[in-house]
């Protein structure tokens, strides 16, 4: 049986603070599963006030019944894969919303854990602002159904009578995730928010210090009442045996010290069943200053560097760690930033003139002394640090507190060294180093065995393109910084919704985040081989060569409702003319030589002169279009344009007409009309049958 508490050891205990576990005025943290507040009895663990050291909550889940957990996920929880994925992203979106009434509880739960307001924002708004983005972009770019059509039709025979799709349908189980104590809403949402809209229900295990924070929010988003019962469970404490009762259809995701993850991920019951096991741990992030930096561009570096060392006191798993400097640039770099951290004023975010608060416990503060104390093994502590008298903290009691100063080192010898490159102080700490060449840049890069993410702080018209082909393998995000986006640029240390978060190696080879990848994720990718009328039947989207239904009716003459999918129209026929393409090339502007200069057009690998491939299109939608008042709204757009074969003067075009899928689409205004997305899948042809163009249109209809 493995304990888990995601703090940091997967046995912990903290031994220190239990002879206060039983004090009757401190809050006790419920656990929210299966449908109840559960609240442990003993083997309680006290988290402690960041700023004060006052005790304010204790965390057990000693009792608690991990196989009726994993079983309410799965009885109850599993109705999310029963809506479709826009009703998914809507629940979703209400959920946002609804947290981001109540966003100001959580700033005042946030205050407990010793950082300012400013960095708060990134946990409480940036969190919800990831369900926004998720939401909004499953809305946009999935169709509303429960399972998505990976790809197109892929013939496997002959004829066309048998080939295969690739479809990704919702896993049946319950995925776990398992967060950090650095982002407790953030780093539960982030997961969430994907895991939902694939159709899972989660199960999350929050870092005791933290809890309090991501207690309240789920607390709130099942109040909420707009995801299904069962869909999202909160354990605060230890798992215990809960990975026993998980089976092939989990997912267990880690964020934490790769320590313990690499526990984690060996764990006998996860490797019998091949249970997807994807993890974030700590890295030891580079920020990099090209050769040719100028003084705009050290500036650029030096305030980089400072802002991650001072965000969140440094508590982030993409913060700059090693921070590699042309060596006859290193006492500038040095010089620069010890005097913006000099004006750093360390201690209560309350204090008005407070610049950056605390670590999240004193546990933290005395795990970040022991770290800096290995760095300073192979680097010279240069400013900051226990050791040193740089800092007042600005605080009643500041022996209380879980305060830690801004501490920089420099290693001279950094390919001599072993611990700058391995070790990493989860605080605010960066050594500073110097390189002589691209070559031992790159070696001195990986010799951190892959991180989160890297900046590459240059020039704004210099050339990094070999500095990114080396460190890229050994990262999951680089960032690019110069003058031309730093006003712009959300920075080295911001994991975003549409990219992906995660990394190679000791950063544990997990990608988090990263858009639709990590809705995918949770859902399971199968190849399906049959008719193409199988394939229209199981994927809701008409395939090439399945049935099609012909009426006299025009099909833009019938509203949404009475649309088939697979309803087609042949139109009439059209010869294009030498006037046709004259008239369009002086309409549109577009005199290129295959269409206008015939002695051109015969020496090109046309042979003869050739109609736009726009004209085509326009073509195509006067032969299909149906000109009279009807159901038919606006054109929504166009995808997937393929021009296939060229078309000269004198050759005839017709076009299929084929409805290809439906989408409602949510009502915004209760007083409007409803309506859908109709997909129609367009082949023009020429004369002797063959594709000339192929794409599809996309139209708003009105229902019935």
């Amino acid at each position: 049986m493995l304990e888990l508490d995601a703090g940091s050891n997967p046995t912990e205990h903290n031994a220190d603070h239990d002879a206060s576990t039983q004090a009757s005025d401190v809050k006790k943290l419920s656990s929210l599963v299966y449908g109840q507040n559960f609240i442990a009895q003993n083997e309680f663990r006290t988290v402690y006030h960041a700023i004060t050291g006052a005790a304010i909550y204790q965390v057990s889940s000693q009792g608690i019944d991990t196989k009726a957990i994993v079983e309410f996920a799965k009885s109850k929880g599993s109705a999310i894969a029963n809506l479709t994925f826009h009703e998914r992203a809507n629940a979703l979106k209400q959920v946002a919303q609804y947290l981001l009434e109540r966003k100001e509880s959580y700033y005042e739960l946030a205050k407990a854990t010793g950082c300012t307001r400013k960095d708060a924002w990134i946990d409480v708004e940036g969190g919800i602002g990831t369900l926004f983005a998720y939401s909004s972009l499953v809305r946009r770019e999935l169709s509303d159904e429960t399972a998505l059509v990976e790809d197109a039709w892929i013939p496997l025979s002959k004829n066309g009578t048998f080939g295969a799709k690739h479809i990704l349908s919702p896993k049946a189980g319950v995925a776990v995730h398992i967060d950090a104590f650095n982002f407790p809403i953030w780093g539960m949402l982030e997961k969430i928010a994907p895991t939902l809209l694939a159709g899972v229900p989660c199960i999350v295990k929050p870092a005791t210090e933290g809890a309090e924070m991501t207690h309240a929010v789920v607390a709130d988003i099942l109040a909420s009442g707009f995801l299904p019962e069962g869909a999202l469970q909160l354990i605060c404490g230890q798992t215990y045996d809960l990975f026993e009762h998980l089976n092939a259809q989990d997912t267990v995701t880690f964020t934490g010290s790769a320590s313990t993850g690499q526990k984690l991920r060996a764990h006998p019951h996860l490797n019998q069943y091949s249970i997807p096991f994807s993890m974030e741990a700590d890295s030891v992030n580079s920020a990099i200053l090209t050769e040719q930096a100028n003084d705009e561009t050290i500036d650029l570096f030096v305030r980089e560097v400072f802002r991650e060392m001072t965000t969140k006191a440094g508590q982030k798993c993409t913060a700059i760690r090693r921070a590699f400097v042309p060596a006859n640039l290193l006492d500038t770099v040095q010089s620069r930033l010890v005097a913006k951290l000099q004006k750093v004023v360390v201690g209560n975010p309350e204090l008005e003139n407070v610049t950056m608060g605390a670590l999240a416990s004193v546990k933290q503060k005395h795990d970040v002394a022991e770290r800096v104390e290995q760095l300073s093994q192979d680097a010279e502590i240069v400013f900051g640090s226990h050791l040193r008298q740089d800092f007042n903290i600005v605080a009643e009691h500041p022996e209380n507190g879980a305060f830690y100063p801004p501490t920089v080192l420099v290693c001279k010898s950094p390919n001599e060294a072993q611990a700058i490159h391995q070790v990493e102080a989860f605080g605010p700490v960066v050594t500073l180093m110097p390189y002589h060449n691209l070559a031992e840049l790159a070696q001195l890069v990986a010799k951190g065995e892959g991180s989160l993410v890297a900046s590459v702080v240059r020039n704004a018209d210099e050339n990094v393109e070999q500095i990114i082909a080396k460190i890229a393998p050994w990262h999951g995000r680089v960032h690019v910084l110069d003058a031309e986006n730093a006003k712009e640029s959300t920075g080295h240390g911001s994991p975003l919704p549409l990219l992906v978060h995660g990394g190679p190696g000791r950063a544990g080879g997990g990608e988090e985040l990263g858009g639709l990848r990590a809705v995918k994720h949770y859902m399971q990718r199968t190849a399906i081989q049959g008719s193409p009328n199988a394939m229209t039947q199981i994927g809701h989207s008409w395939t090439i060569g399945s049935q099609v239904f012909e009426d006299r009716v025009h099909p833009f003459k019938k509203s949404f409702d009475e649309l088939r999918v697979g309803e087609r129209l042949l139109t009439a026929r059209r010869t294009v003319t030498e006037a046709d393409i004259v008239n369009f090339a002086c309409l549109s502007g577009d005199h290129f030589y295959a269409h206008m200069d015939k002695i051109a057009a015969a020496d090109s690998l046309f042979g003869d002169r050739v109609a736009h491939g726009y004209f085509i299109v326009s073509a195509a939608a006067g032969l299909f279009v149906d000109a009279a008042p009807g159901p038919v709204i606006a054109n929504y757009g166009m995808d997937n344009l393929r021009f296939v074969e060229p078309v000269k003067i004198g050759d005839t075009i017709q076009v299929e007409l084929t409805c290809k899928q439906k989408t409602p689409k949510p009502l915004r205004d209760p007083e409007q009309k409803p309506h859908g997305v109709v997909v129609w899948d367009i082949k023009v042809k020429n004369q002797r049958n063959e594709l000339v163009a192929t794409y599809d249109i996309l139209t708003l209809v009105n229902r019935d």
